[in-house]
């Protein structure tokens, strides 16, 4: 199927939402997928996940709760629809209106699932995904100028209310009143007290791509179901503006030959524009956030 994009709208608000990018079929594979992967984590089984009071990289295993599970395509989990969906034609053909490019200029990035704690309602703080919160209003024009070849986006598969942003902030800067909400390492009592702030519904199968610079927070419900499909793609032109953004979670097992065999064409050579990216950077990149 093809969704219609309205690329001008995801220019001047910095978010879309497009429904029904999951197939029938497809759907009820990624549910399977998804509760497999879920169990996993909170049965200790599947190591990678992201710990309730770590809000951003390094996730460590100081809390057994989980509000994520990590590296869903990786193949110790076993889930083959994951991959099979990051590189379907309907995914690809959103990332390719929204960055203005051609396929082979497609870079995999992330995909990760988000899921509800079940011990502990959670939240993250007001942030842009790779702007510091004590950055200048001139550090964050200039920043936010060169964040254009990216998207990332969240794919609900039950019902999800958790993320709130504010519209049109990925291309300006906080107001004084924004900058006072988001300084701090605190999340919001309510997230609807920022000024300009939205909360972002989803339905089943409804997906909200949005540029991960722009103004957001989320905020889980340990009582309501979260299954959210989480993923990025790049864009090739960029070189290595989302380096640090993207390497930052730990990929090296995506350089290995048992990741690329299990690709199809599509994925392996949006596989190898993110290997070459991260074989053209040097050092440590550190991270983009502080806990």
């Amino acid at each position: 199927m093809t969704a219609t994009i309205n690329k001008a709208l995801y220019d001047e608000q910095g978010y879309i939402i497009v429904p029904n990018l999951i197939p029938p079929e497809t759907f009820e594979a990624l549910k399977q997928a998804c509760e497999h992967a879920t169990a996993k984590t909170r049965t200790g089984s599947w190591p990678h996940r992201r710990t309730v009071g770590r809000q951003f990289p390094p996730f460590d295993d100081s809390n057994p709760d989980s509000w994520g599970v990590q590296h869903i395509m990786h193949p110790d989990l076993e889930e083959p629809a994951f991959a099979e969906w990051y590189t379907s034609d309907a995914l690809i053909n959103v990332a390719k209106e929204l960055l203005q490019c051609n396929e082979d200029e497609l870079q995999m990035e992330l995909f990760n699932l988000l899921i509800n704690p079940l011990e502990h309602n959670f939240a993250l703080r007001w942030h842009r995904d790779d702007v510091r919160e004590n950055a200048t209003a001139e550090e964050e024009v200039v920043a936010l100028e060169r964040w254009t070849h990216g998207v990332q986006w969240n794919t609900a598969l039950y019902e999800d209310s958790c993320l709130y942003l504010v519209p049109k902030t990925h291309k300006l800067p906080r107001t004084e009143l924004q900058r006072g909400q988001s300084m701090t390492q605190a999340p919001p009592a309510n997230p609807l007290d920022m000024p300009g702030a939205i909360q972002a519904t989803l339905q089943p199968g409804e997906s909200v791509f949005y540029n991960n610079n722009i103004l957001h927070c989320g905020a889980y419900n340990s009582k309501q179901r979260r299954a959210t499909l989480h993923g990025c793609m790049g864009d090739t032109r960029g070189g290595s503006t989302r380096a640090k953004n993207v390497l930052q979670h730990g990929l090296l097992w995506m350089t290995e030959e048992r990741f690329r065999d299990r690709l199809n064409e599509r994925g392996r050579k949006m596989l190898q524009a993110l290997v070459n990216m991260k074989e053209g950077v040097k050092g440590d990149l550190g991270y983009s956030q502080v806990n």
